[in-house]
């Protein structure tokens, strides 16, 4: 069965608006991990525009589930995924200008960087995974640094869902998830998945995990964090 990761980037957004500490990040996290999150992703972003170092230190004293803790590939987060030791860290593209994560990382052209960065965050027991577009060169630049996982880019598809080019965009993926599995490589999807467009991603065969999480925080502020969690996982877990 296809797990679900819970994104509570937008719970800090929603907090920080105000400056204050409601509502609060943790006690979100709790309410998702009791509704069926099977793991709870946080984004420290550079410009902590969002997520705190706080957040992360409490996030992970306090979960009973996986903390997934996506990040760029920089020094400066290296070093916190080390000290925090999350069950996993997400290497993602990061602009400081963007509203959310425009596309997937470059792992291609980066190859003896990320090779080389993720050795030290490997040797504490986490998992590294790659948040990569749907092509095949991606993907197996990904094996070649050593990654144990992949997360595709589902924003493309998103976008395109309910249009004459949903097919396409979701063969891509289709297809690079079955590179990568055939490869070795675990595979995991997300971004700009919804209560609508989840159900044809699950026709990917192998899907470890899909991480969603601006959707959930939306209907959340409807009908209650609980709820919301608990319709995606009922989704996923047919």
């Amino acid at each position: 069965m296809v797990s679900l990761g819970v994104n509570i980037d937008h719970i800090a957004t929603l907090r920080n608006a105000r400056g204050g500490v409601e509502p609060d990040v943790i006690q979100g996290a709790i309410i998702a991990e009791k509704a069926g999150a099977d793991a709870i992703t946080a984004h420290l972003r550079e410009d902590r525009r969002h997520i705190k170092d706080k957040d992360i230190e409490l996030l992970k004293k306090t979960l009973k589930t996986r903390l997934n803790l996506e990040m760029a590939a920089t020094e400066e987060m290296q070093k916190i995924a080390i000290k925090i030791l999350p069950y996993s860290v997400t290497l993602v593209p990061e602009k400081r200008q963007e509203l959310t994560t425009e596309g997937g990382l470059d792992v291609a052209n980066q190859i003896e960087y990320l090779k080389k960065y993720i050795k030290p965050i490997q040797k504490k027991g986490i998992m590294v995974s790659l948040f990569i577009d749907a092509d095949e060169n991606q993907v197996i630049a990904s094996k070649e640094i050593g990654a144990e996982y992949i997360e595709l880019h589902t924003g493309a598809y998103a976008e395109a869902f309910g249009t004459d080019k949903e097919e396409k965009e979701f063969l891509q993926l289709k297809n690079s998830a079955n590179l990568a599995n055939n490869i070795g490589l675990k595979v995991n999807a997300g971004h700009g998945l919804n209560y609508q467009n989840t159900n044809k991603i699950l026709e990917i065969d192998n899907l470890v995990e899909l991480n969603i999480g601006h959707t959930i925080i939306s209907k959340a502020v409807m009908i209650g964090l609980d709820m919301a969690v608990k319709e995606i996982k009922a989704i996923i877990s047919k």
